[in-house]
């Protein structure tokens, strides 16, 4: 009988967490019993394991939220940091949302951050 339970525990433990938590409501309605406190015990362990795969995000998008009252240095900063034209610098300044780096690294972006920032613009990463 352990060795049924074994290949049980293991079967469950695949199962995501909103798997998990459709399992038991269709347990509580064939048995008519609930679930609360035990399940709330057993979820953790697979919630736990379904959080593992969550990895820190590595590739960051610079977008620019407002220009600023210094527009003239943001455009320069936005030619140093790309390969833009005057023009289109000044577009993207001047366009909130505008991304203007996308997919760099930690490190590429918030150097990008703190010289917008410095240059006047209110920058996020997203």
């Amino acid at each position: 009988m352990s060795e049924k339970l074994e290949k049980l525990v293991e079967e469950l433990s695949t199962l995501s967490v909103l798997e998990a938590a459709d399992l038991v409501k269709k347990l509580e309605e064939k048995w008519g019993v609930s679930a609360a406190a035990p399940v709330a015990m057993a979820a953790m362990p697979v919630g736990a394991a379904a959080a593992e795969p969550v990895e820190e995000k590595t590739e960051f998008d610079v977008v620019i939220k407002d220009a600023g009252a210094k527009k003239i240095d943001v455009i320069k900063v936005i030619r140093q940091l790309t390969s833009l034209g005057l023009g289109e610098a000044k577009t993207m300044a001047e366009t909130a949302g505008s991304k203007v780096l996308t997919g760099v690294g930690k490190d590429a972006a918030n150097e990008a951050k703190k010289k917008l920032e410095e240059a006047g613009a209110t920058v996020a990463l997203e």
